[in-house]
């Protein structure tokens, strides 16, 4: 399954929206950084792309054992610090019930640490690389001075 995804800022403002088909969702920075603290920033989508994640293989790799699941918690914890910021690293507690013996449930949370993309993805390190940058020039506004 290829992905496309876009982020396009609104009004000229920091406040983006992200896209993949038809979700949205909003992008920001938080006021204290210079944003409209109108959503999530980067950093947070990493994170939730890791709960995500854990959660979805978690809902089906029960499906395909036979398993019914009632409630999934998963908490992510990470941070960036350096210059350029980069991941301290990122951990992640789950919570699980659902209709099997703990030792299954559990059997089944060790799957899915061993199986889920994203964590695996970033456990092997993938490239991430500018495939293009396209620019416009624009005059600068009365008033205001170029950076």
């Amino acid at each position: 399954m290829a992905f496309d995804v876009e982020v396009r800022n609104v009004d000229g403002q920091v406040t983006a929206l992200g896209s993949a088909g038809p979700y949205t969702l909003v992008v920001d920075r938080p006021r204290s950084a210079g944003g409209g603290g109108q959503g999530f920033s980067g950093g947070e989508l990493l994170h939730l792309a890791v709960a995500a994640c854990i959660s979805n293989d978690l809902f089906r790799e029960a499906g395909g054992r036979g398993l019914r699941l009632h409630r999934v918690l998963v908490h992510v914890d990470g941070d960036f610090s350096g210059t350029p910021a980069t991941s301290t690293g990122i951990t992640y507690d789950v919570e699980l019930s659902g209709e099997a013996d703990e030792e299954v449930l559990r059997d089944l949370i060790a799957h899915v640490d061993t199986i889920a993309e994203i964590p695996a993805t970033l456990r092997a390190g993938t490239s991430v690389a500018l495939r293009s940058a396209t620019t416009t020039s624009l005059p600068v506004a009365a008033g205001r001075e170029e950076l």
